[in-house]
């Protein structure tokens, strides 16, 4: 590996892929850029599996702790601060590593934007007020292909297909596939690794890292982010166990209950990214093994 390229490492959570990248940082000299749509915001910390300051004494991480909890951001914002700091890595003589598990991230930053308008205030208010079930049936009227696509349970999905469709006069599906691949060091030659996991070795990592996230103190974590505003940011709203908790504190379940809700609906997004990535790019698939250290798969990876 040279320090000419970037290296991208994808997977589903609780896979790894943090560790992994932290040991090849290491081994490579390189420097960390998360793609992580949660991670951004200051204060999700527990609930996304944030590097912990340890970590990031060991290696410089980027795209983490950039924005507050009341400000919004996007894949367009997103590349944008990830270019730069890819530019400032590669300046430096090291390796820019991309790790996460937004697939949309990825795939904005190896294939462009394309056309899509950005965000309008006033559409994105009324269609945040309507029912899930009404903007579905909007958006297939609309847009079969887009509907038949999208992760239908993600409001925050369905609300940008229908936003760009409101704003443009035309299908979300079509904009879409007019992406282009805008960033020449971005090229297919870059590597794309993914770590896969046996079902079964992946469950029990999301059971273990759930109880983890409880015991470190997730509920009071939940509890002080909602004073500075959680609730009202529908983005952040849509990281898993926070919305959870906030049900819990509000009398809706009680705390075992929430507690395999959490796992339940982890399990859920593992399978609907490994889904999506295998959909949407092109990846160099790497089984690792219950038993295997973080180590030995770097070492694997570097080998290309």
């Amino acid at each position: 590996m040279k320090p000419d390229r970037p290296l991208f490492l994808v997977g589903p959570t609780a896979s790894g892929k943090s560790a992994v990248a932290l040991a090849l940082a290491e081994r490579l000299g390189g420097e960390i850029i998360s793609v992580d749509s949660m991670q951004v915001y200051r204060g999700l910390d527990i609930g996304t599996a944030k590097p912990s300051p340890e970590e990031r004494a060991r290696v410089p991480h980027h795209l983490v702790d950039v924005v507050e909890l009341t400000e919004a951001f996007d894949a367009a914002k997103f590349v944008e601060q990830a270019r730069r700091a890819e530019m400032e890595i590669l300046a430096r003589g090291r390796t820019p590593i991309f790790c996460g598990g937004t697939g949309l991230y990825f795939k904005a930053y190896l294939e462009g934007l394309g056309d899509a308008p950005p965000s309008d205030a006033a559409v994105r208010r009324e269609l945040e007020a309507a029912p899930l079930a009404e903007l579905l049936r909007e958006l297939l009227q609309n847009d079969p292909v887009t509907y038949e696509r999208i992760d239908r349970q993600n409001p925050r999905r369905v609300v940008r297909a229908l936003e760009v469709i409101r704003l443009t006069g035309k299908p979300f599906s079509a904009q879409r596939s007019a992406w282009s691949r805008l960033d020449p060091h971005a090229s297919p030659l870059a590597p794309i690794f993914g770590l896969a996991r046996s079902a079964a070795d992946l469950h029990s990592r999301i059971e273990a890292r759930v109880d983890e996230m409880f015991a470190r103190g997730l509920v009071e974590e939940t509890r002080r982010l909602l004073a500075q505003g959680l609730d009202r940011n529908p983005t952040a709203m849509q990281a898993i166990g926070y919305r959870q908790v906030i049900e819990h504190l509000r009398g809706v379940r009680p705390l075992a209950e929430t507690i395999e809700l959490v796992k339940t609906k982890t399990r859920q997004f593992a399978k609907r990214q490994m889904t999506w990535f295998r959909r949407q790019l092109t990846v160099n698939w790497i089984s690792m093994e219950a038993h295997e250290d973080t180590a030995h798969m770097a070492e694997r990876i570097q080998r290309g």
